[in-house]
């Protein structure tokens, strides 16, 4: 894999990475953030980015590893 697929692929795992965080902090603090007061919509959206992210990253090691 060239260095520019591999320097994507380090971008998506960092997005992943955050995503997680994002649910996780939501799950465990969700009375203190204030501007998500749907916090189910909110997780289900940070699952979405992170699937999304997976797809594009499992993508790129299927066709170009």
């Amino acid at each position: 894999m060239n260095y520019l697929l591999s320097a994507l692929c380090k971008k998506l795992e960092g997005e992943i990475e955050v995503h997680k965080a994002n649910i996780l902090t939501f799950q465990r603090n969700s009375v203190g953030i204030g501007e998500h007061p749907e916090i189910v919509e909110a997780i289900e959206l940070q699952v979405a980015k992170l699937a999304e992210a997976e797809d594009k990253l499992e993508a790129i090691k299927r066709h170009f590893s």
